[in-house]
């Protein structure tokens, strides 16, 4: 086969042959991509004659629209299992999000809060600390449970109570050091404190509430509660279980023994709670007067070994992974390690899989962030073995995809946004905006051609403003250059390391003098850290965009990064507590006395 037959048969089968980097340029997919590709895509050929599963209705572009705020709006952006208060275990959970929602609504005036994906991990020890590499994205991890708040803790004996304090006393008293979140020590305790209160006879009451949830959640329900059962005996990824398990028998097997049938029913009763744990949260935030409430994050993919992939593994391809090309903040380009949709399996089943995933998520919040919305669009498919450098570009139905998303926020009344950050064709952004869908607008990469920072008037009005996201450093790593010294100690730079320090500076130059003519910043002022975030705040609230979302790690002062995209262990990715800027751990009941928070919360105002 001749280079442009492969690329022929590539481009009919929705590969692209090219893609445009960072800078402008075209660049060649290798010819062994396109190939390895085609095979799998014309190894399954028969998913788009399937009918929509019985039951499902495939979702049709323009007949429904999200919620679209009428007015400007700011919130905080949060890595909940940072946020910590005196009464958590170590570790974010959704009573401190229930009283961060209604501070800030109530004292600061805030719109939202939009919270990290609060995805399921593994039922036991280790836990993969990444919200973004979920076992399901169906449900809600039982970390950010709060013990104390089930209601059943209020029938428990004393002893068994003071088993419980002893269990997060120490955990407590971590929330009051900058040490790193423990998530293995945290669920360790938890579990053991669930299973107590697992052994609380139901009141007639709550066990109607109880079989409510179940029939609510139905097959979806049983197969995570039954996979999590199968995980503890058998470990956490299902390509290493006996062939003879699959999701079509697991919840037989799970029925006929009582072991399995226990470890089952306790997955599904801890979902119940995160459910109304959550849904408590949504009611303060609304209650204290923020108009959307919790926005949730959805995360692009799922572990390859999860629950997810188990159940649905006809719908996914197997010896890819997802990711994104070489960019300027990540050169060599990323791997995320999640198995990509099956285009034509999806399209068979009506695209109707996306649409469950996206009501599960609006099931207790008032909008949405989908990370990455590009990939309903098109995903960067990475093969097994090979660098995220040397992947390629396969397309999906936007048009379905996208109506997925628009008609399950609309029927939830919440806002749809779309991370549609990195280089992306300007109908992208066109058309999420006539679906109501709005985009993401990141001030560190809101430059012209010239590389000189886009002016307040020019930015979208549809859309999320933000300084930076959790991939890249808060304001205070990036006036200090943390994060070039960080990437250069990992060896995640591609060139130099003085021409990376000189490009930082430069970079800070010209937003300092861009600040400056917008007058958030006099000339020649002597500025640190805490004065360029209320300034780059302040230039966010000279543009038109719809919403604001201030990160609470910019807003104490916080200089360490959550996450830096290609490394694992070399870096304590979504394991760093919130601290200021001295690395002093910061409580939900500090923020209150913290002056640079209430700066940036009135410039943003």
């Amino acid at each position: 086969m001749t280079a442009s037959e492969l690329i022929q048969l590539a481009q009919n089968a929705g590969i692209e042959p090219f893609y445009e980097n960072w800078r402008r340029e075209r660049v060649a997919v290798p010819a062994e991509t396109l190939a390895a590709i085609l095979a799998v895509l014309e190894d399954r050929p028969g998913g788009a004659q399937r009918s929509v599963p019985e039951g499902g209705r495939a979702p049709r572009p323009g007949s429904a629209r999200p919620v679209v705020p009428g007015r400007r709006q700011w919130g905080f952006t949060v890595q909940l299992y940072s946020v910590r208060s005196r009464y958590s275990w170590g570790h974010g959970d959704l009573h401190d999000l229930a009283d961060l929602a209604r501070w800030s609504a109530s004292e600061l005036g805030a719109g939202f809060i939009l919270v990290n994906p609060l995805h399921a991990a593994e039922p036991l020890a280790p836990i993969s600390p990444s919200p973004y590499l979920p076992m399901t994205r169906m449900f809600i991890s039982p970390l950010y449970l709060r013990v104390e708040d089930i209601p059943e803790y209020d029938r428990l004996d004393g002893r068994h109570k003071g088993r419980i304090a002893r269990l997060a006393d120490p955990l407590r008293a971590s929330n009051h050091t900058d040490a790193l979140i423990d998530r293995d020590a945290v669920w360790t305790a938890k579990r053991e404190a669930l299973r107590l209160l697992r052994s609380v006879r139901l009141t007639s009451e709550r066990q109607a509430a109880f079989d409510k949830f179940k029939a609510e959640r139905g097959r979806e329900l049983e197969l995570w509660s039954a996979w999590c059962a199968l995980a503890e005996r058998h470990g956490p990824d299902w390509r290493d279980w006996p062939a003879s398990i699959a999701p079509v028998s697991a919840g037989m097997a799970a029925a006929a023994e009582p072991p399995l049938r226990e470890a089952a029913e306790f997955h599904g009763w801890l979902q119940w709670h995160a459910d109304e744990q959550l849904a408590a949260a949504q009611h303060a935030a609304r209650t204290a007067g923020m108009r959307h409430g919790l926005i949730g994050d959805l995360a692009v993919g799922v572990h390859p070994g999860g629950a997810d992939a188990w159940a649905h593994r006809e719908l996914l391809v197997a010896g890819f992974s997802v990711g994104a090309p070489p960019d300027g903040f990540n050169q060599l380009g990323q791997d995320w390690g999640q198995p990509p949709w099956h285009p034509r399996e999806l399209a068979g089943a009506g695209y109707r899989p996306l649409a469950e995933l996206f009501g599960a998520a609006l099931r207790h919040c008032g909008g949405l962030r989908v990370d990455h919305v590009m990939g309903l669009m098109r995903l960067w498919w990475v093969p097994a073995g090979q660098g995220p450098d040397r992947g390629a570009y396969v397309r999906y139905d936007h048009r379905a995809s996208i109506a997925a998303l628009a008609s399950s926020a609309a029927e939830a009344g919440a806002v749809a946004i779309g991370e549609d950050l990195g280089t992306v064709d300007e109908w992208v952004h066109s058309y999420l905006a006539d679906q109501g869908i709005l985009g993401t607008t990141m001030l560190w990469f809101s430059t012209g051609p010239d590389g000189e920072p886009l002016p307040p008037a020019r930015w979208r009005r549809p859309c999320m403003a933000t300084v930076g996201t959790h991939d890249v450093p808060p304001v205070s790593g990036f006036v200090t250059a943390d994060q070039v010294n960080v990437r250069a100690r990992l060896g995640l730079l591609a060139t130099p390391l003085e021409r990376e320090r000189a490009e930082s500076k430069r970079t800070l130059a010209r937003w300092r003098a861009a600040l400056e003519r917008e007058g958030l910043l006099g000339p020649g002022q002597r500025a640190d850290a805490a004065h360029y975030t209320v300034a780059l705040y302040g230039y966010l609230r000279k543009t038109p965009s719809l919403l604001i979302g201030v990160s609470l790690a910019d807003a104490v002062g916080e200089v360490r990064t959550q996450n830096i995209p290609g490394t694992s262990d070399e870096y304590p990715n979504w394991r760093i507590p919130l601290c200021g800027a001295a690395q002093r751990p910061v409580l939900v009941e500090d923020l209150p006395n913290i002056s640079l928070v209430g700066e940036v919360c009135k410039v943003v105002s």
